[in-house]
């Protein structure tokens, strides 16, 4: 739960935010956010090719599937209201709707904040099967992590994840079972693999928005226009402005895609370490070339899958 809420926005106010995906060189770069008076660009090399090509293009989801939009606009918070209500609305109806997806390939861009440090951006192909739930990723970048693969499939290998490293260790160690909550599975990472998602993260918004509408002190403010990888999205944000027990993070944003009408990115921010300073990022979380309903077989959640690499 106090995961969750970390994943939702970002500081400043927000008039377009654009995240690019630009492959030259083996470079990826990643813009921040864009505000009317001010603009911020955070630079990340990686790998730009994925190891395999999906089977087609993205599907639109039904057009009767209530848009965000018309939540967060149409059926506005009625008099004496939360203002998270409206989102909450939506993101029900959603989540139900994203049960029906049976899987889908993207590129994940993650960074998080673990032990107070920001670590670099990871970028990652995945793979992910919602029932059973099951993840296959190959990091991208940075080069140190280039190569390395991972699959976990629920309910079997006996709930652990297989997984190996590149280079000389590989040959020694090879492909090894890790509990996905260990030590060393976790290691670098705030949350395990078997929480990753937007299915799981719309899960865990839900909570952290039920557990926010207990208490006041919350602005939410609905962002037209923004752009992630050159998909337009609606903005939500939310602040809380002043640090209580009961909240979670200070600033939130999460971004829905206008066509999968699903969460393609996801940033949060703890409060200012002196009073007036920039709010911390603690999390920031990108679905890139989303690919619904690629029909992916046991084969894709296989070590012995031959396209892949496990010694």
């Amino acid at each position: 739960m106090r995961r969750a809420c970390a994943r939702l926005l970002a500081f400043g106010t927000l008039g377009v935010l654009s995240v690019a995906w630009m492959s030259q060189n083996a470079a990826a770069q990643m813009p921040a956010t864009t505000a009317p008076a001010a603009s911020a660009r955070s630079n990340a090399s990686a790998a730009s090719a994925t190891p395999s090509q999906p089977v087609r293009l993205a599907e639109k989801l039904s057009p009767h599937d209530p848009p965000l939009i018309e939540y967060l606009n149409g059926l506005g918070a009625m008099p004496g209201e939360h203002p998270l209500m409206p989102a909450l609305r939506w993101a029900r109806a959603g989540l139900r709707r994203m049960e029906q997806i049976r899987d889908y390939s993207c590129t994940l861009v993650k960074r998080e904040r673990i032990d107070g440090e920001l670590g670099d951006y990871q970028y990652i192909f995945c793979k992910v099967r919602h029932k059973p739930f099951s993840v296959y990723m190959y990091f991208l970048g940075p080069p140190k992590m280039r190569g390395q693969e991972c699959i976990y499939v629920e309910g079997a290998n006996n709930g652990k994840l297989w997984g190996h490293t590149t280079g000389l260790k590989a040959r020694a160690i090879g492909t090894v079972s890790l509990n996905p909550r260990g030590m060393i599975a976790m290691r670098g990472n705030k949350y395990p693999i078997t929480e990753v998602g937007f299915l799981h993260l719309t899960r865990e918004l839900i909570a952290i928005g039920e557990n926010d509408t207990q208490y006041g002190e919350c602005e939410v403010q609905v962002f037209h226009g923004a752009k992630i990888n050159g998909r337009s999205c609606i903005c939500l944000q939310a602040k809380h402005p002043v640090p209580r027990r009961n909240f979670r993070f200070h600033l939130a944003r999460i971004y829905v895609d206008d066509v999968y009408n699903i969460p393609i990115r996801y940033e949060a921010y703890d409060w200012p370490r002196e009073p007036g300073g920039p709010p911390l990022l603690t999390e920031e979380y990108t679905y890139l070339n989303v690919k619904l309903n690629q029909g992916f077989t046991d084969l894709d959640f296989d070590p012995k899958n031959p396209a892949y690499s496990f010694p």
